[in-house]
């Protein structure tokens, strides 16, 4: 089985191929490899190279190129790894990426949303001409119908909102960054009803804590105020504490995107898109999660300093979903954010 990630630099990249890796393939519910799906090829793609050294050190069962080299003679049972670079708003870079008809395509790549509304031009070029680009050079291919992995977010909801967003409601985002995303959402629903492509779209909650340093989604200070405090650092938060928002951890959104890769399409009819489980909680929750794991004296590193910008932003998001069909389908997520919080301590700080 060939694999592609695109988006493979990224946190969530790096961690779904570290699964991937780990499991040799896919996986069935017994923690068997699934047949037909064991892993021989995959494809690390991003703007800059995706690092996986500490992935891959020591194991001979895998072999690395770099850019289009051809990989030595494979032995059996090996995995070879590419990691490529490029930009996917460049038509002909996303038609040489499917060229060789990967079986999975995991298409995580974009520019986050502050930067998104920050500079409109390039939000659509990325976001939107890339996939754009990348659905018409699987079009272009006869006979290859792959199964796409979209990751859309749940920016493509706007206020006024109801209590909890179920299935049914509709997509009318406030920001440039979530109208990006549904349009690509549409987009991936009429490429897939003409058979050109299997396309899942799995919308995001924000995914928290998020490892590493603060990126430039205005989300961001969701994960700072929980990241920072638990590695002894100061953290800023620019909202007040009674704003909620949902969430779930980077370990949820692997097992998102795994279980979306194997999902019987069937089951979704004409609409590809579904929003993921996860958890709802205010600041001021997420602050109480984290002051029982870890006391008072780590919470005391957060400062409020509100920011407008971010306030007035935050006003038009979402906070809380009814997320019934992919519950269904068979989508799981964290039980509560003190889960969370612990997801990050096991899988950074241990």
């Amino acid at each position: 089985m060939k694999i592609l990630v695109i988006g493979a630099a990224g946190m969530i990249g790096r961690r779904l191929i570290a699964r991937l890796l780990a499991d040799g393939g896919f996986r069935d519910t017994h923690g068997q490899t699934i047949p037909g799906q064991k892993l021989t090829e995959l494809t690390a793609f991003d703007v800059v190279p995706a690092d996986l050294s500490d992935l891959i050190g020591g194991r001979d069962d895998i072999e690395v190129v770099h850019g289009s080299a051809v990989p030595k003679p494979l032995g059996q049972g090996r995995t070879v790894i590419r990691i490529l670079t490029g930009d996917l708003s460049d038509a002909q870079q996303a038609a040489s990426l499917v060229a060789d008809r990967p079986d999975i395509i995991f298409h995580l790549a974009a520019i986050v949303s502050g930067e998104a509304e920050a500079d409109f031009a390039r939000g659509y070029r990325i976001n939107l001409d890339g996939t754009r680009h990348l659905l018409e050079a699987i079009a272009a291919i006869d006979s290859y119908v792959p199964r796409l992995v979209f990751t859309s977010s749940i920016a493509v909801f706007g206020a006024p909102f109801p209590d909890a967003i179920g299935d049914d409601f509709h997509t009318t985002p406030l920001t440039s960054y979530g109208t990006q995303k549904a349009i690509c959402e549409l987009l991936l629903n009429d490429f897939s009803r003409r058979g050109m492509l299997d396309g899942v779209g799995i919308r995001l909650p924000t995914i928290c804590v998020r490892p590493g340093r603060p990126n430039r989604a205005a989300s961001g200070f969701f994960s700072n105020i929980i990241r920072e405090p638990l590695a002894g650092q100061p953290a800023i938060l620019p909202v007040s504490e009674d704003v909620r928002h949902w969430h779930a951890s980077p370990r949820s959104a692997v097992g998102f995107l795994l279980h979306a890769a194997t999902l019987d399409s069937r089951q979704l009819g004409s609409r590809r898109n579904l929003t993921m489980p996860g958890v709802s909680v205010t600041v001021g929750e997420q602050i109480a999660s984290l002051r029982k794991i870890a006391g008072e004296e780590v919470v005391k590193l957060i400062r409020h300093e509100p920011d407008e910008a971010i306030i007035r932003m935050v006003a038009g998001w979402p906070q809380n979903f009814s997320p019934v069909r992919a519950q269904q389908l068979g989508f799981r997520a964290d039980a509560s954010f003190e889960e969370i919080i612990q997801a990050h301590i096991q899988d950074e700080l241990s």
